[in-house]
């Protein structure tokens, strides 16, 4: 399917929107003594996130927040294979959390009933006040992300990704932790995140060079994997290629064979890579030799094709930068290869 045109799509636009949403959602949630403002369930010792799609991803990144900042085990289960399971955890210090764009989520919806059924806490992460999901939940965080138009989320991830890190923080406090620099952080985050437009003519002489590719590999270890497969599932959506994410040490554990078919390889870096990673992807140079391209940190040891990466000390704040470079990845694929971003073959939207 081949699509042409001058305009912008809504995608575009709505991408270079996230700077301005995510600086009116920090002044939303945050008020001016650094307090951030939504209610919590403070006895809480768990936390179970439910999501779907791109939801998910954000689930996984904030599991993970979790456990390294408010130092509060959390799990991340996608919608759908919650429903399947016939026991899921259901103590008394345990809050679930459900993440959907739109509120009307079907699977999303019916987990969530499930939990209430088991007696549960309740708490959403929605982009649309007044949905079903907002409307059954205890406890509600409104994105602020504004209608978006295009089918591939983009601004409504990553304000779901600034509320589950603002839910870490208001339970790192509660906790009697510090959380005054993550604040001062967060809202450095428009600034960066202007920055990383200004990458956007680099990232498309890497989607030139990638969108002449049928398959893709996206690594990615701890942290990171959260968005290489958000990677993953943007390229495909929008350019239709078979694209395959796996946390990297996995990778190398038989999966590393479908290198044998000459696909491209990306991986995915907020933090400095790490002696194994190094190792790692010099033993796949060595013995298989792909187009690399490494999005964040790189190392001098590693020879890529490409390296696109932004200065930030903050490793929050560039998870958002990174991000972003994913989702103008995937537009300009899609644009090279004539694609419709804003309505992808066979995908819809349930509520905008």
């Amino acid at each position: 399917m081949f699509f042409k045109s001058k305009e912008k799509s809504s995608m575009e636009q709505e991408i270079f929107e996230q700077s301005e949403v995510l600086g009116n959602l920090l002044r939303t949630h945050i008020n001016d003594n650094n307090y951030i403002l939504f209610d919590i369930p403070a006895d809480i010792q768990k936390i179970v996130i439910v999501a779907s799609g791109s939801s998910y991803h954000c689930a996984r990144y904030a599991a993970d927040l979790f456990g390294n900042i408010a130092e509060i085990e959390a799990r991340a289960i996608y919608s759908s294979e919650f429903l399947l399971k016939s026991a899921v955890p259901h103590e008394n210090d345990i809050l679930y959390v459900f993440i959907t764009q739109s509120g009307e989520t079907s699977d999303t919806n019916s987990a969530l009933k499930k939990a209430k059924e088991l007696g549960m806490r309740t708490l959403c992460i929605t982009n649309k006040k007044g949905s079903s999901i907002w409307e059954a939940s205890d406890f509600k965080i409104d994105c602020c992300a504004g209608e978006e138009k295009s089918i591939a989320a983009t601004k409504s991830l990553t304000t779901q990704m600034l509320c589950c890190t603002l839910l870490v923080l208001k339970y790192a406090a509660h906790r009697g932790m510090d959380i005054s620099n993550y604040i001062k952080e967060l809202k450095t985050l428009p600034e960066f995140i202007e920055k990383t437009y200004l990458l956007h003519e680099d990232i498309k002489e890497m989607a030139k060079s990638l969108a002449k590719f049928k398959n893709i590999v996206v690594t990615a270890d701890g942290i990171s994997y959260a968005i290489a497969k958000e990677a993953s599932l943007k390229i495909k959506e929008t350019s239709y290629i078979n694209v395959y994410s796996n946390i990297l040490g996995e990778f190398m554990h038989g999966h590393v064979a479908i290198l044998n078919n000459k696909p491209a390889m990306i991986h995915i870096s907020i933090n400095e890579l790490s002696y194994t990673a190094i190792k790692n992807l010099n033993k796949i140079e060595d013995d298989y030799n792909p187009p690399l391209c490494i999005i964040g940190c790189s190392n001098e040891k590693i020879n890529t094709d490409f390296n696109i990466n932004i200065d930030c000390e903050s490793d929050i704040v560039k998870s958002f930068c990174i991000v972003v470079i994913v989702q103008l990845l995937a537009l300009e694929i899609a644009q090279c290869l004539g694609r419709n971003v804003d309505k992808p073959h066979g995908l819809d939207k349930v509520v905008k």
